[in-house]
């Protein structure tokens, strides 16, 4: 909760394992609907097959990320295979936006001390999240928004997926969702 003179309360959505011919346009739909801008941590291999969904997040106005080239659990490889892996995805992401991607989410939050050093040596900043509805796992549209409203508050940084398989509920929770944080005051923000 916020206090009086703390300044506005805010939040950052997040969406991971896109962009998805299907839900990805879907929830690009539901952002502009409502006006918010969101940061897509995308896989390299998405990217590659589908350009113009990451040219569409970025007509947007939302910030693209990279979530590596093919969704490795990075946490136990050498840093050889990191640098292939994340830096893939960067240079998937920067050809087809022009712009060199800077903000990096390790897959299923799997981080250790070489994918630190190796992101830090790539000028990527890790970002990880404080609000996880488990989306990913389609626990129901209704578990996801209740997850997402129990767990949210000032600052949080929201994680769900507009890709990895069907995304439909998280599109569902995401129409109840947004309403209720703008009518509670939250403002969205990039991470």
């Amino acid at each position: 909760m916020v206090k009086a003179g703390q300044g506005p309360k805010v939040v950052a959505l997040t969406f991971d394992d896109g962009p998805h011919p299907a839900y990805t346009p879907q929830v690009l739909t539901l952002l502009r609907k409502h006006h918010i801008k969101a940061t897509f941590f995308v896989i390299g291999q998405q990217a590659a097959g589908h350009p113009d969904l990451i040219r569409a997040i970025v007509a947007d106005g939302h910030t693209v990320g990279t979530h590596t080239w093919s969704h490795q659990d990075l946490h136990r490889m050498k840093a050889g295979p990191v640098r292939t892996e994340v830096a893939r995805a960067v240079d998937k992401v920067a050809a087809v936006t022009g712009e060199i991607p800077e903000l990096f989410r390790a897959p299923y939050g799997a981080w250790s001390r070489t994918v630190f050093e190796v992101c830090a040596k790539l000028g990527q900043t890790s970002i990880a999240w404080d609000v996880d509805p488990r989306d990913w796992d389609n626990p129901g549209s209704g578990r996801i928004r209740s997850r997402i409203l129990d767990q949210v508050g000032n600052r949080s940084i929201v994680l769900t997926h507009d890709g990895g398989g069907d995304r439909a509920q998280t599109v569902r929770a995401l129409r109840g969702v947004l309403p209720v944080l703008l009518d509670s005051g939250y403002r969205f923000v990039g991470v």
